[in-house]
């Protein structure tokens, strides 16, 4: 029984295919194009939300479409740009904490739930347009 040296490792068996003749592959979902940097920093820029706050939606029956989404996405990030931590967003006739450092949305209140709230720990609100 010979040894056979893949990557400078000494193995006992050869591959069926052989060393050579397995061939390049690209992860499911993948082009080949997309970095892994770029999926990472997508992934980063993407506005998350925590259990709280999904379950704050559910009870509540908000549902938000793409564009409530994008709108919150380019709210957080006028927020991050100057300097906040966690912020009040406000859109249509909702209201979202969100820690803008997480990118996470932490809870959401609607239209009934908004009447005379006190909102503590941000340091900033952010009309969504």
């Amino acid at each position: 029984m010979s040894d056979t040296m893949i990557n400078n490792v000494r193995v006992p068996f050869v591959p069926v295919r052989g060393v050579d003749s397995s061939p390049q592959r690209i992860p499911v979902g993948m082009d080949g194009k997309e970095t892994f940097q770029n999926v990472f920093e997508k992934e980063l820029d993407e506005l998350k939300f925590s259990k709280h706050a999904q379950q704050r939606l559910d009870s509540r029956s908000i549902s938000l479409n793409d564009a409530d989404k994008m709108k919150l996405q380019n709210a957080v990030s006028m927020a991050e740009q100057k300097g906040s931590n966690d912020s009040l967003v406000f859109l249509r006739d909702m209201a979202f904490i969100v820690s803008v450092k997480n990118r996470t949305v932490v809870t959401a209140i609607d239209k009934a739930n908004l009447q005379q709230n006190v909102f503590t720990n941000i340091d900033s609100a952010v009309i969504a347009e």
